[in-house]
Order: C-alpha cells, then sequence, then structure tokens
C-alpha cells in the first residue's frame, strides 16, 4: 500500500515528525480511516528514501498515541477511533495546539471574526470528507 506522504528534507521540521503530521491529517481527514493497513516501515522507508529507523519512530509515535495499532506478524494498521488521552491530556494537548493557531492567525493579521469563520468553515469541510459527502473547497 502507498499512502501519499511527502517529505521536505530541507524542513526545519524533523522528518519523522513530517510523517506522523501527514498520518494524522489523513486520519482525520478520512483517508486513512481505522482497519487500512499502513506500508511496512520498510516499504514506507523506500518510498519516501529516509533511513526505515526514522519512520519506525514515527510509527511508534502513532502507536503510543492511539492512531495506529500493531497487529504482530500481521503489520501495522489505522486504530479503531478511541481516546487514549485522559481529560487532563486533551486539554493540554487542545490548549497547545490552539496556541500555535491562534498566534499564526494573529500574525497574519486576521481579525478573530475572520477566524471564526475560517475555522468554521474548516471544520465543515473536515466534517464533510469524513462522512464520505462530496466536499466543495
Amino acid at each position: 500500500m502507498s499512502i501519499p506522504i511527502q517529505i521536505s528534507v530541507g524542513s526545519n521540521i524533523p522528518i519523522y515528525w513530517q510523517i506522523v503530521d501527514q498520518v494524522c491529517k489523513a486520519v482525520a481527514a478520512g483517508s486513512l480511516v481505522p482497519g487500512d493497513q499502513m506500508p511496512s516501515v520498510r516499504a514506507l522507508a523506500e518510498q519516501l528514501v529516509v533511513n526505515p529507523n526514522t519512520v519506525a519512530r514515527a510509527y511508534s509515535d502513532l502507536v503510543r498515541d492511539g492512531v495506529l495499532e500493531t497487529h504482530r506478524g500481521k503489520g501495522v494498521y489505522v486504530a479503531g477511533r478511541r481516546s487514549v488521552f485522559s481529560k487532563e491530556e486533551q486539554d493540554r494537548r487542545m490548549d497547545q495546539a490552539l496556541d500555535v493557531f491562534l498566534h499564526e492567525a494573529m500574525l497574519l493579521g486576521l481579525t478573530g471574526a475572520e477566524i471564526v469563520d475560517r475555522l468554521s468553515a474548516k471544520l465543515s469541510v473536515l466534517s464533510k470528507s469524513s462522512t464520505g459527502e462530496t466536499v466543495d473547497e
């Protein structure tokens, strides 16, 4: 199985984190669904032309976070939707993500109303894509 992951070698973001981020986005968008088999560490490393240890680290983080699950002798699969984080950890992670998002939006000069409008539009698109509806962005 080939998944559409593209890495930027010259980026200041570590390659393993680029893999983690893109897999998470694919799961959130519904292009990877629970039960989908992921490529083996070796196959994805060859596809991306990176060290297998880099892919193994990304997979390890994704398994730890409950995005992927391993089936011994069978491979790595997208995990069923379940919360593996306590309420406190969910709040901490969400607050951290919101801080980054809002600081970036404010740096771009967006007003509070523009931020809310853009967020609502994006949430609508993501909700439709995860239910299989046709999305016109």
